[in-house]
């Protein structure tokens, strides 16, 4: 990320030197120091502690190389505090259950189900949950999976799923993003000389000739 950082930065500052309008200068300007920023910071931010996952079982001994039938078909309801995900299924042993919650993700594993291993996985939830308070219930025919809800309200899907309408942009995570941004600007609002500029280098990066800092620009 720091390369493709400083090849925006150097694309930046040339096409500081050739904008006019005040509007424009400015929001270049805003956009390097932003810039110059994100790559203070990836310098000198220390390694991602990445938290111990909390499970709510005992411990099972699992062997990496286990095979897993998955459950993707289960019913679920849900009042203002908890979700309930219920999955039939007979001859779960509670000790023999490893589950793994975490903020907006559950991985439950069943083992040794009458001879074979069954998962049930949501890899994101609607909204966040509370990990510690979740909880797995055995019954004669089937299993409750319970989840907590970090904030009390409804959930319009147990899974989440992206509003295709809306844009997606975090500029935290995906720093072209702002990049892209401020190109649409500068093309819509600048004189004949920038939008040349800015058609060139569209151009040249087409070709393979430099980065494309204008992807997926109409």
């Amino acid at each position: 990320m720091a390369d493709e950082i400083a090849l925006d930065l150097e694309e930046l500052h040339h096409l500081q030197t050739i904008a006019k309008r005040p509007r424009i200068v400015s929001l270049i300007s805003s956009e390097i120091r932003n810039l110059q920023k994100l790559s203070k910071e990836a310098v000198s931010a220390p390694p991602l502690q990445i938290p111990a996952p909390i499970s709510s079982a005992p411990k099972v001994s699992t062997d990496p190389a286990l095979k897993y039938l998955t459950l993707g078909s289960f019913s679920w309801d849900q009042d203002n505090d908890k979700v309930k995900i219920y999955i039939s299924l007979e001859g779960v042993e509670q000790e023999k259950i490893e589950t793994e919650f975490k903020p907006v993700s559950v991985d439950a594993k069943f083992h040794d189900v009458q001879g074979k291993n069954y998962r049930c996985a949501i890899a994101k939830l609607n909204k966040e949950i509370v990990p510690d308070k979740c909880k797995v219930v055995v019954k004669p025919t089937r299993v409750i999976i319970t989840l907590f809800k970090a904030s009390k309200g409804n959930w319009s899907d147990l899974q989440f799923k992206e509003d295709k309408l809306k844009p997606n942009v975090d500029k935290e995570r995906d720093p072209m993003a702002g990049i892209m941004d401020l190109m649409k600007n500068m093309y819509e609002e600048g004189d004949d000389e920038m939008k040349r500029t800015i058609a060139k280098a569209w151009t040249d990066a087409r070709s393979g000739k430099t980065a494309d800092p204008l992807k997926g620009y109409p």
